[in-house]
């Protein structure tokens, strides 16, 4: 790298990103996907609870989506990076070396929704209400895992003299170390730091849909749509900065044309779903009921719908009474003719 292109200030990067504790290696890598993952779970958990959904149901969930997720993270980045595992000098036994880095958040979504949905389905969980709780957790814990690429000094940008460039090393991806001449860490250069830019935007993410959603209040799946398409926008333009090896189409990168296709499935997504914010109750035994949009809440007795079972508000009106029968006459003829006559001369 040309010594004027060198920043008066950069980000340092860590020399050393595993340390064994025993015979126990920790890995900053796996450590930053871990708590990730917390912070997600404990976030859903939040947002469910304020749905009804009993108490860290997420985690019944993540039981199923966090290792479809990763496993799909992983089968995306192989598939779409063939080189290093199938080329000439890669090695098919890489491919399982996660704490080496390499997960691909299109696959890790798309897998993870899966295990979700098999979740979901098996504790009668509103699959689309889920989706909504995670829309707010889902950036945040890549926030978190992007800084797991810090440590590995991978993802990095474009050369840059910016005050905040980023100090990258020759690195040792095998003993998660930079690789040293004469006792010093070999400076590779200083580059864009595009797992910073794509941090920060993730919890910018992740502050707008909650903002939203609380004034909106999004359902059936609405708030993760929305996260999607602000996910793609800025996964595009991080995209147009990096300068690792990737596949291209059309000249572009193919992470750039999935950031599109995917950004306009939730588009259309967004825009043509209409519907109420799921809520759901829940019995003893943790058994989750959906509740109707409109219903009444539990503790209020539903209206009666037989106007007929409700107390009439005034009395029926009494059937007129009907006038006694006339006895009959038994006077004889000429009796009741004289009785006529005198009625009449009065």
């Amino acid at each position: 790298m040309d010594a004027a292109l060198f920043p008066l200030a950069e980000i340092p990067s860590p020399t050393r990103g595993v340390w064994d504790l025993g015979p126990l290696p920790l890995r900053a890598y796996a450590l930053c996907i871990v708590l990730g993952i917390v912070a997600a779970c404990y976030i859903a958990d939040r947002r469910l609870r304020a749905r009804g959904a009993p108490p860290w149901v997420i985690l019944d969930v993540a039981i199923w989506a966090v290792p479809f997720g990763i496993v799909g993270a992983r089968l995306y980045h192989v598939i779409t990076s063939p080189e290093a595992y199938f080329g000439e000098n890669g090695s098919v036994l890489k491919a399982f070396k996660i704490w080496e880095g390499g997960l691909g958040i299109w696959g890790g979504i798309a897998a993870g929704a899966l295990g979700a949905y098999i979740a979901c389905r098996r504790m009668k969980l509103p699959f689309a209400m889920t989706a909504d709780a995670l829309a707010v957790a889902l950036p945040v814990a890549q926030a978190i895992g992007r800084w797991g690429n810090w440590f590995n000094n991978e993802l990095y940008g474009k050369e840059t003299t910016l005050p905040w460039g980023l100090k990258v090393y020759n690195w040792d991806t095998e003993h998660g170390r930079a690789l040293e001449a004469g006792g010093q860490p070999i400076v590779l250069g200083v580059f864009h730091p595009t797992f910073l830019y794509e941090s920060l935007w993730c919890i910018g993410v992740a502050v707008a849909v909650w903002l939203l959603d609380r004034r909106y209040r999004f359902g059936r799946g609405r708030a993760f749509a929305l996260y999607v398409m602000l996910y793609t926008v800025g996964r595009f333009w991080v995209e147009l900065l990096r300068i690792d090896d990737a596949q291209h189409v059309l000249g572009m990168r193919l992470n750039n044309w999935t950031s599109i296709i995917v950004f306009a499935a939730a588009l259309v997504y967004f825009l043509r779903v209409r519907g109420p914010q799921e809520h759901v109750t829940f019995d003893d035994d943790g058994n989750i009921t959906l509740v109707s949009p409109g219903a009444p809440a539990a503790d209020e007795e539903p209206k009666a719908l037989d106007a007929a079972a409700e107390p009439a508000d005034e009395p029926a009106d009494e059937p007129a009474e009907e006038p006694a029968p006339e006895e009959p006459d038994d006077r004889p003829a000429e009796a009741r003719e004289d009785q006529e006559a005198k009625e009449t001369q009065g």
